[in-house]
Parts: C-alpha cells; structure tokens; sequence
C-alpha cells in the first residue's frame, strides 16, 4: 500500500513538473505562423503583419515593437508573410479573427490590400499602417519617415560628387512599395536645374540585392555610362558596389542608398558606397507601439499631421531621417549606438 501511495506521488510531482514547464515555454523565431506573445485576457492585444524579415532592419523594428508593447501592457502577435502578398491577406483575416484590438500592417503591396484593412476596421479594429503607407483605403495612423526627404538626401549627395551634372541610373525596390514613390519624388525635385539626367530605371521586384548586380550585369552598356548610380536601400547599393569593384571602378562611381545597414556603412567608411540614411528604427518602432496602445485604449494620438493615400486624407506621423557620410559617421552611428566602431571601422581592427 505504501508503495502504491509513493507511486502516486510520484505520478503527481511529474504531471505538476510538466505542466509548470509548458506554462513557461518561451516563443520560438517567427517563421510566418502564427506567434502569440505572452496573451492575457486583460491584455490589449496588437496584430503586427509583417511583409517579410529579408530586409536587414526588419527583425530589429519587431523586437523594439514586441519589447515598446509589453512594456505598456499589450500583447502581440506577429504575422510575416514572406513577401506574399496572399498570405498576408491571410494573416489579416487571422488576426481580425483573433479580435486584435489593433493591427500595424507593414504592407507587402501598398495597394492590394485594401479589401482587408477595410474588414478590419469595420470589426472595430484600429490599423495602423507602419512605415509603408497603404492606399485608398481609411486608416487609423500612418508612422513612417519623411520618405521624400530620403530622396532629397540622396539626391544632395549625388549632386556633390557631380557638380557638373552627369548621368544617373536608378535601381529602385519594388513599384507596388508606395515609398519607392516618394523616394523618388523627392530625388526628382532636387536634381531639377543641376544637370542630372536619369537616363535609366529598374525596379527590384522583392528588395534582393542580387537583383541589382543581375541587372547590371546584364546590361553593361547602361552600367558602365552611368556617372551614378541611386540605389533604393543598401542592399541594392552592396550589389551596384560589388559589380564596379569587378570592374575596378568602386570608390569612382557615387552609389547612395538607405537604411544605414552595417555593411553600408562599412562601405562608406571604405570609400565604396558615398552615402546612406540613418532612420532610427528604435524611435519609430516605439512611437508605432506607443500609438498602438494609445489607439486601443481610445485616446488620440499626439504630433500628427495628414498625408493623402489616393482617397482619403490620414493621420500621418513623421518621424525626420539623417543623412550619413563618412564625414558624420562617428557622429549619427557610433554615438547612437546603432553599430559598435569596431564593426564598422573593420580597417581597425
């Protein structure tokens, strides 16, 4: 009989140990599934619909955003679509299934998903659009940069190293991304009355690199004309680099870019790549979960101003880039702690 007692003890202390462990499992890395962070029924609840983490800077916008969130008590649930725009139209009806209190929708194509984000609202669910604005539909809030300013930025950089006006090639990201637009815009205005003259254009489909060195590889004759070349992001610009130094002509042709990734930034400091833009990922991310909590909560969001969207006029809060050269490397990255000196200064080491 004691046995038997001594049994069922045992028996007890291993189901309370397992259960005790699968109440503390922690969340694995998202690989487009669906990912509920730490839920409550008291929490407010936060969908975050990414369009895909192949983008350097994507993993850390959602770690801030997921950590800015829990902070003030909302839990979230994290969406990646892996660049298909179908999926994320699944991943919207998940989470207006789930009954989020609010979606952040980083929008794989900025003008299918209309249909979505209006079944969304008409749940009474508040979407934010973050960092790519989406089209002709209402929205809650938009927090993304001044896009235009990017390409004002690039466009100052590129006219410094060609004051007498040259010929430009642009490798942009995809045209469905409606900030490729406004990059654009901006370039535009500023080049007017300098000389430049755009005498060719691409468009990455899905923000790869590769795409870049392929295209100009394959057309040489373009590639080897141009006396710049203005790149969408630093991936693009990695691989406009990597096809002039085959061509022992890196350091000579200007090639901008954004986002201030390491190895850009490597690169400028080298004397490869001529510039980037620094956008803090951290003070947007935390702004965008700030307004997320706010908005679910039922108050008003702070500092907004309004930007159209085809159809509708929405809140929109801005948050203002900065251009990095070598000159102020030091200054904008290494004091902000965005990379550590000895990661970017490699030639140091």
């Amino acid at each position: 009989m004691k046995h038997i007692n001594r049994f069922r003890i045992i028996i007890c202390i291993f189901l309370s140990a397992a259960m005790l462990f699968a109440a503390c499992g922690s969340d694995t890395e998202d690989k487009g599934e669906p990912q509920e962070q730490g839920e409550s029924p008291d929490d407010i609840q936060i969908g975050i619909a990414f369009d895909s983490f192949l983008i350097e800077r994507w993993e850390r916008d959602r770690d801030i955003f997921v950590s800015r969130a829990r902070d003030l008590g909302a839990t979230v649930n994290v969406q990646n679509a892996n660049g298909d725009v179908e999926k994320q139209k699944e991943q919207i009806r998940y989470l207006i299934d789930k009954n989020m209190d609010v979606i952040v929708l980083i929008a794989v194509d900025s003008t299918a998903l209309k249909k979505e984000v209006q079944e969304a609202r008409n749940a009474g669910i508040k979407v934010i659009a973050y960092d790519r604005l989406v089209m002709d539909v209402p929205l809650d809030l938009y927090v993304s940069f001044d896009n235009e300013m990017v390409g004002k930025y690039m466009a100052d950089a590129i006219i410094d190293k060609l004051p007498d006006g040259g010929r430009v090639m642009k490798i942009n990201g995809p045209s469905k991304d409606n900030n490729v637009l406004l990059v654009n815009k901006g370039f535009d205005e500023e080049i007017k009355g300098h000389g430049i003259n755009i005498f060719d254009i691409y468009y990455a489909t899905e923000w790869k690199g590769e795409e870049a060195f392929n295209y100009l590889s394959e057309n040489p004759e373009k590639a080897d004309r141009a006396d710049a070349v203005m790149c969408g992001n630093d991936s693009l610009a990695g691989q406009a680099v990597r096809y002039y130094s085959e061509k022992r002509r890196a350091g000579k042709i200007p090639v901008v870019g954004q986002d201030a990734d390491l190895d850009a930034c490597q690169r400028i400091v080298e004397g490869t790549q001529t510039m980037t833009v620094y956008k803090s990922i951290e003070q947007l991310a935390k702004k965008a979960a700030e307004s997320a909590v706010s908005l679910a909560k039922g108050n008003s969001v702070t500092g907004v101003s309004y930007m159209e969207n085809g159809s509708y006029e929405v809140p929109f809060v801005s948050i203002p880039p900065i251009m990095v050269t070598k000159d102020n490397m030091d200054s904008v990255i290494i004091d902000s702690g965005f990379h550590l000196r000895e990661d970017v200064y490699l030639k140091e080491r």
